[in-house]
This record gives structure tokens, C-alpha cells and sequence, in this order.
């Protein structure tokens, strides 16, 4: 006992915390998991469930008979709703459903009773208002309903619902005069555009004009919007008073012309006097806007102008109307965001469509006022094209030379050549020099060019340029200075052997090649080298051809190299030593040529069998490589000596191994040459004998 009172609690009402638990019970166990023969549909269950469910239970329908009974039913009704009424005095569907009960036992005097209390409780609910008037009027008590929208609207005179059921009800009543009182009553509180605009609906319906326009002047004074102007306007633009309407609209300009809505307001204005055929006023009034006007909100008015003009304008002005908008536009761009190129580029193509020299150079000149301002070639890569633009267009367009070479002149200037430089502007200057017969200064560019910031476009096209005019000492001195420069720099050795070539100075142009390979670093050697031994091919030198792949393959035995060796052996015959018997010389040159391409792929096979034993695919593809170029030689050629030595193909798997460990496997192909398998075979034979003689040694021992 003494144990039971220990553990219980006084928040638990003196139970023990195991006798509060919630025992749920014991989830079933699915034994049997597999899905049902026949399945069953959401929908069905669903179904199935309503069909089940039981006949909600209704009180019977009771028939009273005589007038005590309806007392004792009354009484008893009231008396529910007075219960309730005191349980939850504030919930205004209790109160209503009371007073409708009441009503609908023609009890008025206890409704408008349970009205007024409701009232009492919260008399700032105005569907409270709404529905006891509702009542009234529903009912015929004309007087008794006005007297409750009258209080309605003197407590909540900011209702605008309030308003419009009380003026609704006396002009249903035919009581014009009474609806406007009361619509006087509701603006004397001064309320928003769509009460005002109800008022002048009202007069106009009997067409009371004058009143109208009275209303509609005290409104624009309430309410000085644009919106009100207009309504204005065009309310005086209905009734035929052009100008009235214009003087509305006259007036509204001098008040809200920097009103943000003033577009708005310009636009109506143009489009009355279109209407009224005054197209020199409609113009006057869009150019004093668009002047007037943020050129941010005036978009609608720029559409609009542009629209006009089109119509009643001449070519000269549509083209002006267009011009303008996009400009102002430009011009706002620019103004947010002036090293924006993009922009400055349309903008200079829009002035150069109108041809006004003196704007497209100002724009210009403003545009190359915007340097970029981190001295870094990326950010100026567009701004370049400004200055290219420029120039082009003094040329070409403007047909100004002397202005052409100073605006090239200030663009290399302005460049920072000591960090970064554009082999284009340099060699844009030249041309142009070029172009006006000026070789002296060409040159001069170029050579500061190669001075300040040398680049490879600007060797390439300076020598081109010599080149063409014939002048092959100043060729050779430009490569010279380019290989001084960039020695690394492979085309440019390929180049100046080659020029050395074409002139027939196989002795220079050797020397060069020569000099070219011995550079300690080149940046793309196995084109050098194949140019080389192309010439030497070329000039029928064999034996300095073969000296070559020997120098090469020194430096590096890749299985390219390899190749090209023996397919150059195979073809090398000499055509300048035929004989009187032709045939039996080609017989034999081919002899030999097929000897000598099969030693250089015996040293090659020799090589990676020996000493890179494990670049086994490139191994088998310099094999294949044999097979053909003997298939290729045909009677001479020995297919089986290749075919003895190729490998098998096997498929092998390997395993994965990433930075958290092995990462399953993958397959590849391996190659088992002969000599391997032999090796296997012996490895397997030596493991027998070694198993046998052990075995021998221990049955001795026993």
C-alpha cells in the first residue's frame, strides 16, 4: 500500500504513471504477403462505405394543432435562443438567426427588438446593419428601414455598402430627391473615385447635365488625378462641348504636368485633337511631352507619336519620330551604364543610318571616352572595336584620311602595349597606310609594332607583305627577328626553310632546319621534324633522310616514328638510276626496299619486346602495320613471317580503384604474344618436375 502511494502523482489524480499509459494494441503480423487474386479499387472501398453507413437520425416533423401549443413552442424556441444568446453573446450568426426566427413568426416588434440588442453587443458590424434594413424593407416598413439605414450610415460613414443600399432603395422608391440628399450626406465625407463617379452616373440616368458637371468639377477638386481629368474630358467630349473638353484638358496639363501619370494624360490630350482633326496641335502637344516627359515613363508616348506620324506626318517626320525614341532610348542606356559597348554600338548604327556626320562623330568621340577602367585585355577586347568602327567609318564613309590616321594614331597610343596589345589595330594602321600608296609608313607601324609588343600575327603579315612586294633580304631579316623573339616556335623555322626552298637555296634551307633541331626547346618538335625529312624526301636525299630517323629515333623511339621509318624505306626508290632493263631494276629496288623496312620493324618489334615489354597494344598495332605493308608488296612480301608474330586478343577484367577504395571492375584488352605462351608452357612443365621429384624424395624418406 505504502509502495502505491509512493509512485503515484497528484497531477495525475493520485494514478500511477503505468496505470495513464495508453495501451494500443499489437500490431498484426502479415504473414502472408503476396498480393490478393481479386484487387480492390480506392473507389470501391469509398463506396462501399457510404452504402454502409447508417440513415442519419432527424428529429420527426411536429405538427402543431392548437395555439397552446404554439406558446409552448414559441416559449420553448425563445427560451433556446436566450440560452444560447447568453453562452456566446459576441457570435453575430446567433443573434441574426434569433431575429429571423422571429420574423418568420411575424413577431416584428420582439425581431426589431433582437435587432436592436444585437446592435448594442456590436453596432461597428455592418452586416448586421445590412440585414436588419434588409428586413425592413422586405417586410414594407419603408419608414422603419430608413430610419435604420440613416443611423447605418451616420455611424459608419466609411461603408460604401451602407451608402449605395441606402441610395438603391430611394431611387427604387422613385424618391430622386431623397437619393440625392443622401448621396450630398455621403460626399461630404469625401469618398474615393468610384463614389463620385456612382453620384454623376445617377444625374446623368435623368439626365440632369448641369448637376453632372457641377459634381464633376468637385470631384477633380477632391481627387486632382489624371484618371478624373480624363473621365472629365471626355464626359464634356460626349455631350458635344469640344471646347470645354479641351479647357479641361488645358487645365489638368498646367496643375499635373510632372505628375508621374502624366503620360497618360499627354497621350489623351493628343488623341483629342486628333479626333477634333487639329493634327498641329496633336504634334505640338507630343513634342512638348516628349521634351517634358522622364524619357523612363515616356514609352508609351514615344509608341504613340511614332503611330501619329505614320499617319498623318510626312516621310521626313516618321523617320524622325522613329529616330528620336530610339535615341532617347540610347541615351537613357548609356546614361545608367556608360561602358556598356553593346549600346554604344547601336547607337552609333542608328546615327550612321540618319548620315548627320557631326552627331555620328560626337557619339563616336563620347565612346571612346569610355576606357575600360582596369587595365586588363578583357575588358578592353569590345572597347577596341569602337576605335576599328571609328576608323572605318572616317575612311570609308567619310572618305577624311587625315582624320583615319589620327583617330589610329590616338587608338595606339592610348593601348598600354607594356601589358597587353592588338596585333589587329597595328595591322589595321599599316593596311590603311598600304591603301593610300604610304609604304614607308606601313613599315614604320609594323616596326613599332615588332618594337613595342611583337606578336605573331604581326611577323606573319609584315613578312607576307615584303613578300608580295618581292623584298626576300627583308624577309630574311623579319625571320631572323621573329626566331630571335620566339625560338621556340616551329612554324616559324617551317616558314623560313621553306622561303629558302622556294628560292632554290637547299643549302640554307638545310642549315636552317638543322639550326631549328638543335634549339634546346620547341613547341610542336614532330612537325619541325617531319618538315625536315619531308624536304630531304623531297630533294631525293635517302641516305640524309635515313640519317634523320636514326637522329630521331635517339631522341624517341614512339611507334609513330617507327612507322614512318619503314613506310619511308618501303617507298624509297630511286627513279634518276633505271637501266636499259627496266623491269628487273624495279624488281630489284623493290627488293630492297622491302629489306630494309623489314629491319627497321625488326629493331622496332626488337624494341618494345626488350624494352618497353609493357606497351603491349602499341607493340601489336606496329605488327599490324607489318602485315599490311607486306600484303601490300604482294608476291615479293611474306605474309606468314608477320603472321607468326602476332598476338592473341584476350578479354581481361581488372578492378577499379578510386580515392575510398576498390569501385568494382572493368574489362580491357590484353595481347599474349607467342613468346609469352612458351613461357607459360615452361613454367607449368618445371612445376611438374619440381612436384614430381619431391614427391620421389618422400617416398624414399618413408
Amino acid at each position: 500500500m505504502a509502495s502505491g502511494a509512493k509512485d503515484s502523482d497528484p497531477s495525475l489524480g493520485y494514478l500511477t504513471r503505468k496505470e495513464t499509459e495508453v495501451k494500443l494494441p499489437r500490431p498484426t503480423r502479415v504473414k502472408n504477403k503476396t498480393p490478393a487474386p481479386v484487387q480492390i479499387t480506392a473507389e470501391q472501398i469509398l463506396r462501399e462505405a457510404r452504402e454502409r453507413q447508417e440513415a442519419e437520425i432527424r428529429p420527426p416533423k411536429q405538427k402543431i394543432t392548437d395555439p397552446t401549443e404554439l406558446a409552448d413552442y414559441r416559449l420553448r424556441k425563445r427560451k433556446e435562443f436566450e440560452d444560447l444568446i447568453r453562452r456566446v453573446r459576441w457570435n453575430t450568426s446567433v443573434w441574426i438567426k434569433y431575429a429571423q426566427w422571429e420574423e418568420s413568426q411575424k413577431d416584428f416588434n420582439r425581431a426589431r427588438s433582437v435587432w436592436e440588442r444585437a446592435l448594442e453587443v456590436d453596432y461597428r458590424n455592418h452586416t448586421l446593419w445590412l440585414k436588419y434594413a434588409e428586413v425592413e424593407m422586405k417586410n414594407k416598413f419603408i419608414n422603419h428601414a430608413r430610419n435604420v439605414w440613416d443611423r447605418a450610415v451616420t455611424l459608419l460613414p466609411r461603408v460604401d455598402q451602407l451608402w449605395y443600399k441606402y441610395i438603391h432603395m430611394e431611387e427604387m422608391l422613385g424618391n430622386v430627391a431623397g437619393a440625392r440628399q443622401v448621396f450630398e450626406r455621403w460626399m461630404s465625407w469625401m469618398p474615393d473615385q468610384q463614389g463620385w463617379l456612382s453620384y454623376i452616373k445617377f444625374e446623368l440616368r435623368y439626365n440632369e447635365i448641369e448637376r453632372a458637371r457641377g459634381i464633376f468639377e468637385r470631384f477633380v477638386q477632391c481627387h486632382p488625378k489624371v484618371g478624373a481629368w480624363i473621365r472629365y474630358a471626355k464626359f464634356e467630349m460626349k455631350n458635344g462641348e469640344i471646347a470645354k473638353a479641351r479647357n479641361c484638358y488645358e487645365r489638368a496639363v498646367e496643375k499635373l504636368a510632372e505628375d508621374e501619370e502624366a503620360e497618360q494624360l499627354f497621350v489623351a490630350f493628343a488623341e483629342f485633337e486628333e479626333r477634333c482633326k487639329e493634327t498641329e496641335r496633336a504634334r505640338c502637344i507630343y513634342k512638348f511631352a516628349l521634351d517634358h516627359i522622364p524619357k523612363g515613363r515616356a514609352e508609351d508616348l514615344y509608341r504613340k507619336f511614332v503611330a501619329f506620324e505614320k499617319q498623318f506626318g510626312d516621310r521626313e517626320g516618321i523617320e524622325d519620330a522613329i529616330v528620336g525614341k530610339r535615341r532617347f532610348q540610347y541615351e537613357e542606356e548609356v546614361r545608367k551604364n556608360p561602358l556598356n559597348y553593346d549600346t554604344w554600338f547601336d547607337y552609333i548604327r542608328l546615327e550612321e543610318s540618319v548620315g548627320d556626320k557631326e552627331r555620328i562623330r560626337e557619339v563616336y568621340e563620347r565612346a571612346i571616352a569610355n576606357v575600360p577602367p582596369a587595365a586588363e585585355k578583357r575588358y578592353w577586347q569590345r572597347y577596341i572595336y569602337l576605335w576599328i568602327n571609328y576608323a572605318l567609318y572616317e575612311e570609308l564613309d567619310a572618305g577624311d584620311m587625315e582624320r583615319t590616321r589620327d583617330v589610329y594614331r590616338e587608338c595606339l597610343m592610348l593601348i598600354p602595349h607594356n601589358k597587353f596589345s592588338f596585333a589587329k589595330m597595328w595591322l589595321l594602321a599599316a593596311q590603311f597606310e598600304i591603301r593610300q600608296l604610304n609604304l614607308k609608313a606601313a613599315r614604320q607601324i609594323l616596326g613599332n609594332a615588332i618594337g613595342k609588343a611583337p606578336k605573331d600575327k604581326i611577323f606573319k603579315k609584315y613578312i607576307e607583305i615584303e613578300l608580295q612586294l618581292g623584298n626576300i633580304d627583308r624577309c630574311r631579316k623579319l625571320y631572323e627577328k621573329y626566331l630571335e623573339w620566339s625560338p621556340e616556335n616551329c612554324y616559324a623555322w617551317s616558314k623560313y626553310a621553306e622561303l629558302e626552298r622556294s628560292l632554290c637555296e637547299t643549302e640554307r634551307a638545310r642549315a636552317i632546319f638543322e639550326l631549328a633541331i638543335a634549339q634546346p626547346a620547341l613547341d610542336m618538335p614532330e612537325l619541325l621534324w617531319k618538315a625536315y625529312i619531308d624536304f630531304e624526301i623531297s630533294e631525293a636525299e635517302f641516305e640524309r633522310t635515313r640519317q634523320l630517323y636514326e637522329r630521331l629515333l635517339d631522341r624517341t623511339k614512339h611507334l609513330k616514328v617507327w612507322i614512318s621509318y619503314a613506310k619511308f624505306e618501303a617507298t624509297a626508290i630511286r627513279e634518276d638510276l633505271q637501266g636499259d632493263n627496266e623491269q628487273e631494276f624495279l624488281h630489284e629496288q623493290k627488293q630492297q626496299c622491302l629489306e630494309r623496312a623489314r629491319r627497321v620493324f625488326e629493331r622496332a618489334v626488337s624494341y618494345f619486346r626488350t624494352a618497353a615489354p609493357e606497351l603491349k597494344e602499341e607493340r601489336a598495332m606496329l605488327l599490324e602495320e607489318w602485315l599490311n605493308m607486306e600484303s601490300s608488296f604482294g608476291d615479293l612480301g611474306d605474309v606468314n613471317l608477320v603472321r607468326s608474330k602476332l598476338p592473341k586478343k584476350l578479354k581481361k577484367k581488372r578492378q577499379l580503384m578510386t580515392e575510398d577504395g576498390p569501385a568494382g571492375y572493368e574489362e580491357y584488352i590484353d595481347y599474349l604474344f607467342p613468346e609469352e605462351t612458351q613461357t607459360t608452357n615452361l613454367k607449368i612443365l618445371e612445376a611438374a618436375y619440381k612436384w614430381k621429384k619431391q614427391k620421389i624424395a618422400s617416398d624414399d624418406e618413408d
